[in-house]
C-alpha cells in the first residue's frame, strides 16, 4: 500500500482526524505530520485564555499516525491484502512540552512487534524545533472489522 491508499482507509474524518500527511512508511516505522487548526473545540475550554492541546489528543494523534496507520500498512501488505483496523489497547505516554493552537508537529513510531494481531510501537512526538514534547508506547490489536 502507499501513503495516499492508508489516508484513504483511516476510519477517521474531521474533526476527530489528526493526520495530515505521511512522510514516510515502511514495514518498521513510520512518519507523519499533523497541525492544530486553532479553531478546533477542544481549546475553547482547555485552558480558558490560554488554550493548550489535550494530552489526550496528542495520544490521539500519536496512535493515528504511529499506531493505526502502521497497523493498515502491514496488513494491507499481508498476504490477504486487506486492511486491517487497528484498536487502540495501552498507551504509556510522557508529556515534556505543551502544544498549542496552530503548531505542526510530527509523529515518529517504530514498531517493537507485530505478532498475534498485537502491533506494538515506540512513538514519539516533536515540535517544529525538533524538540521532543511527548513520548512512550503505544499497543492496539488488528482487527477485520470495526466492531471486533
Amino acid at each position: 500500500m502507499n501513503k495516499e491508499e492508508i489516508l484513504q482507509c483511516l476510519p477517521y474524518s474531521k474533526p476527530f482526524l489528526f493526520v495530515d500527511e505521511l512522510l514516510e512508511i515502511d514495514e518498521n516505522s513510520v512518519s507523519g505530520t499533523y497541525t492544530f487548526d486553532k479553531s478546533l473545540d477542544f481549546y475553547k475550554g482547555h485552558f480558558k485564555d490560554h488554550p493548550v492541546t489535550p494530552g489526550v489528543i496528542l495520544t490521539e494523534t500519536m496512535a493515528q499516525i504511529g499506531l493505526v496507520c502502521l497497523g493498515i500498512y502491514l496488513t494491507g501488505n499481508s498476504e490477504s491484502g486487506v486492511p486491517g483496523h487497528v484498536m487502540l489497547t495501552s498507551t504509556a505516554i510522557d508529556f515534556m512540552k505543551p502544544v498549542f493552537p496552530g503548531e505542526k508537529v510530527k509523529v515518529l513510531a517504530e514498531k517493537i512487534y507485530f505478532r498475534f494481531k498485537k502491533l506494538n510501537c515506540s512513538v514519539q512526538m516533536l515540535n517544529a524545533a525538533g524538540e521532543v514534547v511527548c513520548k512512550g508506547t503505544i499497543a492496539g490489536m488488528v482487527t477485520n472489522k470495526m466492531n471486533g
